[in-house]
């Protein structure tokens, strides 16, 4: 790789980005410069071209050697300023009070072509000073499931940071038996999380906690309404804000049936994007109490509890913020109080929304009738062991008088007569109320394609095992295109064998 004497630039190419570091500008109590640990062979698996292309016309002109460098931790890119960020958590109910960027950096915060700013960041990047004696590493399998989970995400329309590349970094990570290494950077809305606040409140410091409160307002402007309510309280204004974009992402995620599978208060993003993608995996056969997660053994991330463990890490955020919010103890502990309790409301309201969707119905169908026939819907499934995506999926072809694809799912007797009347009454339903189903918002909002979990193993294990990208690339361009009725994505919408999907383990993958 040839590199110039001068710094940033590689060949003929310099390597600058439209740069605006605010939160290293803005908040350099809660970040420690660091550098990424240089690749020794950086090669590189993964670029998002599309992505590129709207973050900056300069990035998108890169060449190969170029984003290996820059993105294999080789060079950094002028106008860039890696930090690690310092925040604390509650992972699975128990409270640390530093964890931190243990192998990730924020590489800079880049203007895109829309003005909009957004966070690039590494993961795999090395050991920083919040390492807690980890390795900093990562290997290829986890990354590129990153990219993978991220981008279909994306395609269904559900919030989410997204990969922009992933390199291979030459060299071995031990785990439980060694593995190739890579680095992923990351595209996200910011990096901010509840457990940022949660470092300084744990600290006592006011104020930081009084200036990270006024970057994050900044960052990410509650609504005018939020204010409002709030009679200009910017504490519980954010708290707010943060409240409904998180039950709108979880209402999100049900519809999909999405497990996102370690809900650590280090895991929710200010933002509402979902983060971080390590033991996460999509449901098969409906059913609440499903877990995938190795490292979940009480099942506290289950599908059916992710609402209630959002609303209580938004409690945690909420008792951060209390130190700078308005009023007298007891004022600021009603108020905060009073927002967590809307969470219900709030996130029924968006499953309603999301529900009104898969059943095809419009806007004016009412709340009550859409959950009524929506959970009646899921009951048929989980009593049915029908798979979550199928069953939801065949409503497109029930719709146009073709049912049998779908009934067949609940088996001979009983099940099917049971979907049979539920798929009647559905119908009659919408006629007795004077709409038609459309079957384009049917399509649009039940994919066909989802990133089925043995066939995300399948494929990472290739490319881990063999570094053949193959089974990764055709899986990542069918799940880019999940409401695809193209024949050739036929095989990624066939659900596993029941004994497979049964015996299905995630990781963390550190």
């Amino acid at each position: 790789m040839a590199h110039d004497d001068q710094t940033g630039m590689i060949g003929n190419i310099t390597l600058a980005l439209n740069f605006d570091n605010s939160y290293a500008r803005d908040l350099p109590q809660a970040c420690v410069p660091w550098r990424a640990q240089a690749a020794p062979r950086p090669r590189e698996l993964f670029w998002n071209e599309a992505l590129a292309s709207v973050l900056d016309t300069d990035l998108a002109a890169w060449g190969r050697a170029q984003r290996e460098a820059v993105f294999g931790g080789v060079e950094v890119p002028d106008g860039a300023q890696p930090v690690a960020q310092a925040y604390a958590g509650h992972q699975f109910g128990g409270f640390s009070p530093q964890l931190g960027d243990g192998r990730a950096l924020l590489l800079g915060e880049l203007i895109d072509r829309h003005g909009q700013r957004v966070d690039l960041a590494f993961k795999g990047s090395g050991r920083t000073p919040f390492a807690r004696g980890g390795d900093g590493k990562a290997a290829v399998g986890p990354m590129l499931r990153e990219v993978l989970i991220g981008e279909a995400l994306h395609a269904l329309g559900i919030p989410s940071t997204r990969a922009l590349a992933v390199v291979a970094t030459g060299e071995w990570v031990p785990r439980d038996h060694a593995l190739p290494g890579a680095i992923l950077t990351r595209v996200g809305h910011s990096h901010l999380r509840i457990g940022t606040f949660q470092y300084f409140a744990a600290r006592g410091d006011q104020a930081g906690l009084q200036r990270l409160l006024d970057y994050a307002v900044q960052r990410h402007r509650p609504a005018a309404a939020c204010f409002e309510q709030a009679q200009g309280d910017a504490a519980l204004a954010l708290l707010m804000a943060v409240l409904q974009r998180q039950a709108r992402l979880v209402a999100q995620w049900m519809g999909v049936g999405f497990i996102h599978g370690v809900m650590n208060t280090d895991n929710m993003s200010l933002s509402g994007q979902s983060i971080d993608f390590g033991p996460c995996a999509f449901m098969e056969v409906h059913d609440p109490s499903t877990v995938y997660s190795s490292i979940d053994q009480h099942g506290r991330y289950a599908y059916g509890r992710q609402p209630a463990i959002a609303q209580w890490n938004l409690a945690r955020l909420a008792e951060a913020l209390l130190p700078v919010m308005q009023g007298s103890e007891e004022q600021r502990l009603e108020a905060a109080s009073g927002v967590i309790d809307t969470f219900d409301a709030v996130f029924d309201e968006a499953m309603a929304a999301v529900w009104r969707l898969k059943l095809g119905w419009p806007d004016q169908a009412e709340g009550p009738a859409v959950r009524r026939w929506a959970q009646d819907w899921q009951a048929l499934l989980q009593a049915h062991r029908v798979d979550h995506t199928q069953g939801w999926r065949g409503l497109v072809d029930a719709a146009q008088g073709r049912p049998q694809g779908l009934l067949q799912h609940f088996g001979e007797g009983a099940g099917a007569d049971a979907a049979q009347r539920w798929l009647e009454g559905w119908q009659a339903h919408a006629t007795s109320a004077g709409w038609s189903i459309d079957i384009n918002t049917l399509k649009a909002a039940n994919p066909a394609v989802i990133p089925r979990n043995h066939q995300v193993e399948l494929a990472l294990q290739a490319a881990s095992d063999d570094g053949d990208l193959q089974a990764f690339h055709a899986l990542l361009d069918a799940v880019r295109r999940p409401c695809s009725e193209d024949p050739a994505l036929l095989p990624y919408t066939q659900a596993a064998p029941p004994e497979v999907a049964a015996a299905h383990r995630t990781f963390c993958g550190t």
